[in-house]
């Protein structure tokens, strides 16, 4: 696998056996039928249990049987799950980083003990509702509500674009109190009376994943469901943040998928009268994919070295989110391009990592808006306030 720099050098023994065994899951359980998951636009379930065996939900958290990995380990998960498919990354960052890790943040200790062993092994699937079909950019205009009721809340709305909503056990609900109180985040069960997840259909991106909406038709929510140490926008924020984190991983993964599938094409595709790879313009590209993958590679680093020591930043989050995302949506345009026609099959993972891409460089913010948040990091200045 394409290590340039020699980065395999400075990891531990246990990340090195977080990445080993990530590989040898996707190699053994996944490779030969993913790209027919993405044709049918299914989601391989049966693995969920497996991949929480193997402590694939939020290993960087501990207690509650949690490993507590290195943030190095868990990135290198990340890109081990995503160079699979970016739908296989999305359902363990969606469960670790969007359900498990705003309870372990946030929660009181009956959620901690009610959710979090349970999550942890797939035992139960959670969700996380932000997005809404009018606010996404801009989640703080949320329109869900939740209002006051005895002992309790009764909650309104609609979120959409939800991953594993449709198979979630429960949902963490971001939801305004009132007209004009603090946002909270709510723990909702998915068969209280009131909710709906209906899954979205017709995807041309990320096929291999499970998404669909939160309906919330005037659900009652008990007070203990109520994150209890968090409110307003830094809840949903910070959870996001995590989030990316394992983006900017995961998408290295799937650019360096790109690349050895490419390198591999190119050397046993012959045409007049020898392998491509021996022509000039096959070798410029690769050359460009390793340089590029290389980059974004220690970027990804360099934020696990800052997150270890408490020193990331969101905004440093989002500039290798930004950066590595497009990265691999240019690369994995390249290596489908280096396979000719035999790339647009499923028989290659390249076009549907490119497809699949289209979808990460918008979720979780947009390219556009890490851009702003970048911009105004420098110079001081909100461009969309």
């Amino acid at each position: 696998m394409l290590d340039y720099l020699d980065l395999d050098a400075e990891l531990t023994d246990e990340e090195r056996l977080v990445r080993d065994t990530a590989r040898e899951f996707v190699q053994n359980e996944l490779a030969d039928s993913i790209g027919t998951h993405w044709i049918d636009g299914t989601f391989p379930t049966e693995l969920i249990p497996e991949m929480g065996e193997l402590g694939f939900y939020a290993p960087n958290l501990s207690g509650y049987g949690l490993p507590g990995v290195s943030e190095t380990a868990y990135g290198l998960l990340m890109a081990e799950l995503e160079a699979c498919d970016s739908g296989l990354r999305s359902m363990a960052s969606v469960q670790g980083a969007l359900v498990m890790y705003p309870i372990h943040a946030f929660g009181s200790a009956a959620q901690k003990d009610e959710w979090l062993e349970r999550l942890g092994t797939g035992e139960a699937v959670g969700c996380f509702g932000l997005t809404e079909p009018e606010h996404g950019s801009n989640p703080s205009g949320m329109a869900t509500r939740a209002r006051p009721d005895g002992d309790g809340y009764v909650l309104s709305g609609t979120k959409t674009w939800i991953t594993n909503a449709p198979i979630a056990d429960m949902a963490i609900v971001w939801a305004r109190v009132g007209d004009d109180g603090p946002v909270r985040g709510f723990l909702v069960e998915t068969d209280r009376d009131g909710v709906s997840t209906p899954k979205l259909t017709e995807k041309l991106s990320l096929r291999a994943s499970i998404t669909g909406e939160i309906g919330l038709r005037d659900v009652f929510v008990p007070e203990e469901n109520v994150l209890p140490n968090v409110e307003g926008m830094k809840g949903p924020l910070s959870c996001l943040t995590q989030a990316r984190y394992g983006i900017a991983w995961g998408a290295v993964g799937a650019a360096r998928d790109c690349f050895e599938t490419a390198r591999q094409y190119a050397l046993d595709r012959e045409q007049f009268g020898g392998p491509i790879a021996r022509f000039q313009l096959q070798q410029e590209k690769l050359a460009e994919m390793a340089t590029q993958i290389s980059l974004a590679q220690l970027l990804a680093h360099r934020l696990a070295e800052l997150k270890e020591r408490d020193a990331l930043r969101s905004q440093h989050v989002s500039m290798a989110k930004r950066n590595n995302v497009a990265m691999a949506r240019e690369q994995s345009r390249v290596a489908r391009e280096m396979l000719g026609g035999n790339g647009i099959t499923a028989d290659y993972s390249p076009m549907r990592h490119l497809t699949n891409m289209e979808t990460v460089y918008t979720y979780e913010g947009t390219h556009d808006i890490h851009s702003l948040i970048l911009g105004q990091d420098l110079t001081g200045i909100a461009a969309f306030e």
